[in-house]
């Protein structure tokens, strides 16, 4: 008699633990999973930053939400590997190709304003077309 008041019981833990093997399904991470890739993604950023020849506090200023820690761990070891194998910094383009835009955009305005400048006035009588 006492075995079937615990089925119930059993068939409701049962059914639980199902439903709570299935979080995974629901994109909800453990917290290690989570510490995990936070550490990954901070020494990705900070080797990615030691081969484009950015010092660690330049890196620490771009890149605020990572952690420190791992930031440097990964700066570390680029630096270490990159000594080991003879590895030369890698220049980043990004910069110069944001700022060449810009730049070639000033130019065209002082083009543009010398070619007014190089027009003759227009007389004060004639209206433009």
């Amino acid at each position: 008699m006492n075995r079937a008041r615990f089925r119930p019981v059993l068939a409701s833990l049962l059914a639980a633990s199902s439903l709570l093997a299935g979080c995974d399904l629901l994109g909800i991470e453990p917290a290690s999973a989570v510490a995990a890739r936070k550490e990954t993604d901070g020494k990705a950023v900070g080797a990615a930053c030691r081969h484009a020849g950015r010092a660690l506090e330049d890196c620490y200023a771009f890149n605020k939400k990572a952690d420190r820690g791992s930031v440097f761990a990964g700066w570390r070891e680029m630096n270490d590997y990159m000594r080991e194998n003879k590895i030369e910094e890698v220049a980043p383009r990004a910069l110069a190709a944001l700022s060449a835009p810009a730049s070639s955009a000033k130019e065209n305005k002082e083009t543009s304003a010398a070619k007014e400048a190089d027009e003759p006035a227009p007389k004060s009588g004639a209206k433009k077309p």
